[in-house]
């Protein structure tokens, strides 16, 4: 009966759970850039910068995961057939990655708060694309199901990052003229 509710609720949590995956980098690499700016920008920009993350990162994206979850687990008890299919262990799998890449960017974000830039902003650019990959990745397994054939996924995928990969190259190259 309240099925389709938990479900709506979970795919509302999964959706601002990425926007805060898709944000939160980006913040990042205008944290990173502000570094390189004149001191009377860069004491203007770091702070409003690291407020601005902050704010996204535990008031959004870390809820958001949470509740995500959760809901996930709640449909999980109330359809427990779906463990048995291949199809849900695939997406188990990504999930779990993206739990992995979720807190990867959490040490980011702990590193960026005590001032501790270890990265490039390129190098941000980059990591801003996981999210990215996850979501096509996640979205087309759970639509397609079992009509989903890996080798296919697999190889749309690995196209699909490396067209992030040229418009993030030429970007950068754009940017430097």
């Amino acid at each position: 009966m309240y099925y389709n509710y938990i479900k709506a609720l979970h795919l509302i949590f999964v959706i601002t759970w990425f926007a805060g995956l898709f944000y939160v980098p980006r913040l990042f690499i205008y944290h990173i850039e502000a570094t390189k700016k004149s001191k009377i920008e860069a004491d203007i920009l770091i702070p409003q910068f690291k407020i601005m993350t902050k704010r996204l990162w535990y008031i959004i994206t870390w809820p958001s995961a949470i509740l995500a979850i959760l809901f996930a687990v709640w449909l999980l008890y109330l359809m427990p057939s779906w463990l048995y299919q291949p199809w849900m262990h695939l997406k188990l799998s990504l999930v779990f990655l993206l739990g992995v890449y979720h807190m990867r960017t959490h040490r980011f974000f702990k590193q960026l708060q005590k001032d501790e830039n270890r990265h490039t902003s390129n190098f941000m650019r980059i990591w801003n694309e996981g999210a990215t990959l996850f979501l096509f990745a996640i979205v087309f397994l759970v639509i397609l199901k079992d009509s989903f054939h890996w080798i296919s996924g697999l190889l749309g995928m690995i196209g699909l990052a490396f067209i992030l990969y040229l418009g993030i190259r030429l970007y950068k190259k754009t940017r430097k003229k």
